[in-house]
C-alpha cells in the first residue's frame, strides 16, 4: 500500500524561500511552491521527516490539520474543536500552542492561542474524562495557529523547537548569525559543489564560528538535525518510529569523518573570547579536526600555502552598525575587507553579508551579484566579489541544487 500523502508547510527566513524550495525538492518534496517566508509542499510523512533532519535553511516543518473561520475568537474555538485531536495527542500528554497573525487588526495572538488550547483541552476532556497539561517549553505536541483574513490554519509543528537550533552553540558572542541564515549564505555561495572539489573556505571574522561550522557540516555531509534530541513529531501519536530510525541510520552512515577527505575550512577572529566560543562550538558540533579556528587579525589573513590554483571562498558577516556600534566607526573596517580581498586573495571569490549599503560601498569592489536576505528584521545584502580574473563560479548554476536526503 502506498504511503499516505500530506500537505506541509516549511517556514524560513525571508530571502531564503527559493533556496528552501530547491532544497526541499531535492529531499523528495512534491508540489513545491515558495511563498513569503515559507514553502508549501506535499508528500508522504517521510518527506517531512527528511526536511526536519536534512534541511539547512528551514526553521519549522508544519503539518496543517484544519483551516477554520477565525473572524472572532469564538469562531476559532469552534473551528479548532472540529479536529479529531485524539489522533494527535492523548489526555495525559503535554501541549503548547503558538499563534501568529498576518493582519494587524487580528485579535491578540496570546488570547487566540489560549482559545485554541481551550478547544483542544475541552474536546479531550469531554471524550476521555481527562485533559492534557500545558508545557510551553518542552511539550509532547506543539500546535501552530496562523491567522490571516479571518481564517486560521491549524497545524502540528513537526519540528518542535526551531530547526536553526542545531544544539552545538554552547557559547555565544555579540550578534551571532542564525545557523539557518549562515547555511543559506553558503548554499548561495555554491559551497556544496566547491567543497566537493576541494576548494578551501575562510571566514576571517568568524565570531562564535557559525559560518565555518555550517561549512563543515555541509562538506562532511552531516545532517544538521542529526544531533538534536527532540523533534515535535516524537511525542505525536501518528509518529512513525520505524521510518525515523531508518532515516537516522542513513544519515549516520553518510557522515564523512576523515579530515583528509574534506576541504580546508578555517575561521579566524581577532577577539580571544570569540575564538574560545568558536572552539567550544566546533567541539560540540563534532567537527574537531575538520574545522580549524584560530586567533588572527583580518589584516593577517592570507590563503594557506599550497592552496590549489582554482582559489577558494572567503565569506564574511561583518558588523554593520545595527547592533554593534555606529556605522561611521566601521568604515575603515569595510575598506580593509576590500583591501584584503584584492591584495591577498586573487582567484578567490568573496561573499560579504551586510545590512548597510553605505558601508558596503567602502569595500571598493564591484559586486557581481546581490541577494536580499533578512537577518531577523534587518534587510541585508549578500554581495559576491570575484577577485582578479579567475573567480570561483559554477559553470551550470549553484551546486546546492544537488542536495540529497
Amino acid at each position: 500500500m502506498p504511503a499516505a500523502r500530506h500537505d506541509f508547510f516549511a517556514t524560513t527566513s525571508r530571502g531564503l524561500e527559493p533556496v528552501a524550495a530547491i532544497e526541499l525538492g531535492a529531499l523528495g518534496a512534491e508540489d513545491v511552491t515558495a511563498v513569503r517566508a515559507g514553502v508549501a509542499f506535499s508528500g508522504p510523512l517521510e518527506v517531512a521527516y527528511r526536511a526536519c533532519l536534512w534541511s539547512r535553511v528551514v526553521n519549522r516543518v508544519l503539518l496543517p490539520v484544519a483551516a477554520v473561520p477565525a473572524a472572532t475568537p469564538t469562531e476559532l474555538y469552534l473551528g479548532v474543536r472540529t479536529v479529531h485531536w485524539s489522533e494527535h495527542l492523548g489526555p495525559r500528554q503535554t501541549l503548547a500552542v503558538d499563534c501568529a497573525a498576518a493582519d494587524a487588526g487580528a485579535a491578540n495572538t496570546h488570547y487566540l492561542a489560549l482559545k485554541t488550547k481551550d478547544a483542544i483541552v475541552d474536546q479531550l476532556r469531554e471524550r476521555t474524562g481527562q485533559r492534557p497539561s500545558v508545557d510551553v517549553t518542552r511539550p509532547d505536541v506543539r500546535v501552530n495557529v496562523y491567522v490571516q483574513r479571518a481564517r486560521a490554519v491549524v497545524s502540528i509543528d513537526l519540528s518542535g523547537d526551531s530547526l536553526h537550533r542545531r544544539t552545538y552553540r554552547v557559547r555565544g558572542v555579540a550578534a551571532p548569525l542564525k545557523e539557518t541564515l549562515a547555511a543559506g549564505v553558503l548554499l548561495l555561495a555554491d559551497w556544496p559543489r566547491l567543497a566537493a572539489t576541494g576548494a578551501p573556505l575562510i571566514d576571517p571574522m568568524c565570531g562564535s564560528g557559525t559560518l565555518p561550522i555550517e561549512a563543515g557540516l555541509i562538506a562532511a555531509d552531516v545532517a544538521p538535525g542529526l544531533r538534536r534530541e527532540r523533534f515535535g513529531f516524537l511525542g505525536w501519536r501518528a509518529h512513525r518510529h520505524d521510518v525515523w530510525e531508518r532515516l537516522l541510520n542513513e544519515a549516520r552512515q553518510r557522515e564523512v569523518r576523515d579530515p583528509l577527505r574534506l576541504p580546508d575550512i578555517r575561521g579566524y577572529d581577532v577577539h580571544p573570547a570569540a575564538v574560545r566560543a568558536a572552539l567550544a562550538n566546533v567541539e560540540r558540533a563534532g567537527l574537531r579536526g575538520r574545522v580549524h579556528i584560530e586567533k588572527r587579525a583580518l589584516a593577517d589573513c592570507t590563503p594557506l600555502s599550497g592552496t590549489r590554483a582554482g582559489g577558494g571562498v572567503l565569506v564574511i558577516n561583518p558588523p554593520y552598525g545595527e547592533r554593534l556600534g555606529a556605522s561611521a566607526a566601521l568604515a575603515a573596517l569595510y575598506a580593509e575587507i576590500g583591501d584584503v580581498l584584492r591584495r591577498r586573495f586573487p582567484g578567490w571569490t568573496g561573499y560579504v553579508l551586510t545590512g548597510s549599503p553605505e558601508l558596503a560601498k567602502r569595500i571598493g569592489l564591484r559586486a557581481t551579484r546581490r541577494t536580499v536576505l533578512y537577518n531577523g528584521a534587518i534587510e541585508c545584502r549578500l554581495l559576491q566579489f570575484p577577485i582578479a580574473t579567475t573567480p570561483v563560479q559554477s559553470e551550470r548554476g549553484p551546486g546546492w541544487r544537488r542536495v540529497r536526503g
